[in-house]
């Protein structure tokens, strides 16, 4: 083999141990004959393969050893996921949402802070940028630590990463990833808000054992996500799921059905209060939810038929209300067809709370660092090995 072929099988050799000890996380450290085993490659491919990666901070020796072949204790190894960090930012109207996540996808750390739903486009960029900067100086994140930053938003985010907004007007066709790419010195992308809770959703929420999924982002306002074969489905430009533009289908005004002026304990939010006494059956609650329902239905299940998902997730403001929510969509969505009773597919709520938009962008950041380190062509990049981490 010629050298550079050479040098392109020993890449692929180490993206192969890499990849594997990656999906294994911490707490699963592997011996050389498992590493071995499971790569498909030779022991003395997998003992020179490792000892690299380990000088260049990837890996560390796990300090608990099991027993080898020979009886005496067999080392093994674990990736350092300690040795960068990523961030997802869910940028809402009313909300900012920051998590902090090292490369083996755990979340070390969160920040939530309201917004004014009234601030301009520029305001907005440098209250996200502040924010930011201040969540890393908070955690100690240093400048080489961060791999990738994802910021989701409510807006159509095109493969270039501009963005077309109706929530935030000044931010249409404007690119936040390369604003922010003027503070940070990492990776910077933008997707939708809802791609990104699909993301998640599959990732570490409800969908998990399901490939063909839609999610709806309900509350101020309604938007869907779509997830097919497991993939993520844009679109051609990034509009796939964005039924809430539909003037006909009604998903754009189905908050202005909330109008319930209920009782409210102290500290409870509208969504919450709703929900509250829908479920001790009130009826001008369930009313409200009915209609709420009503007008959902038509844009959903035009997206039903269209893409005959395995699972519905319901995802936003208004899953404090999703246990009630469910049947009443349920039966809206069967009367929605002309002919036959449409087929409704199982519809759950979201089990990440208003963390789903901010972790798929945890996803979405270590996916574009997932895409670096699987990158055959160029050198892996070092880190500090442990004795140099604080």
């Amino acid at each position: 083999m010629r050298g550079h072929d050479l040098a392109a099988l020993r890449r692929l050799n180490t993206v192969a141990v890499l990849r594997y000890l990656r999906s294994q996380g911490p707490g699963r450290p592997q011996s050389l004959s498992q590493l071995a085993a499971a790569t498909g490659l030779s022991r003395p491919t997998v003992d020179q393969v490792v000892e690299e990666l380990t000088a260049q901070g990837w890996l560390t020796e796990a300090s608990d050893h099991g027993p080898g072949r020979s009886g005496r204790p067999a080392r093994r190894f674990r990736f350092r996921g300690e040795a960068g960090k990523v961030v997802g930012v869910d940028v809402g109207l009313h909300k900012i949402v920051l998590l902090l996540s090292d490369l083996a996808g755990d979340v070390v750390a969160s920040q939530r802070e309201e917004t004014d739903p009234d601030m301009g486009g520029a305001e907005r960029l440098a209250f996200l940028r502040a924010r930011i900067e201040r969540f890393l100086d908070e955690q100690k994140v240093r400048p080489d630590e961060l791999w990738a930053l994802c910021a989701g938003v409510p807006g159509i985010v095109g493969e270039t990463g501009r963005i077309t907004s109706v929530i935030v007007p000044e931010w249409s066709d404007f690119e936040l990833a390369r604003r922010l790419g003027e503070s940070f010195p990492c990776r910077i992308l933008a997707e939708n808000d809802v791609n990104l809770a699909t993301l998640a959703e599959h990732w570490q929420g409800a969908a998990q054992l399901a490939d063909d999924v839609v999610c709806l982002l309900i509350g101020h306002r309604s938007s869907c996500g779509v997830l097919l074969g497991g993939r993520l489905h844009r679109g051609h430009r990034g509009w796939a799921g964005e039924l809430g533009l539909h003037r006909g289908l009604g998903l754009a005004k189905a908050h202005n059905a909330l109008s319930w002026r209920g009782e409210r304990r102290e500290g409870e939010s509208e969504v919450a209060a709703l929900a509250r006494a829908a479920g001790d059956s009130d009826p001008d609650a369930l009313d409200v939810l009915d209609r709420y329902a009503g007008r959902l239905a038509p844009g959903i299940g035009a997206l039903l038929l269209a893409v005959d998902p395995e699972l519905v997730v319901l995802s936003g403001g208004m899953t404090p209300a999703g246990e009630v929510l469910t049947p009443l969509l349920t039966r809206h969505l069967r009367d929605v067809s002309l002919d036959l009773p449409l087929y409704v597919p199982r519809i759950t709520v979201s089990t990440l709370g208003e963390q789903g938009v901010a972790l798929g962008a945890v996803r979405k950041a270590l996916d574009s660092v997932e895409a670096l380190l699987s990158d055959a062509t160029g050198p892996l990049p070092s880190v500090p090995p442990p004795s140099a981490a604080r």
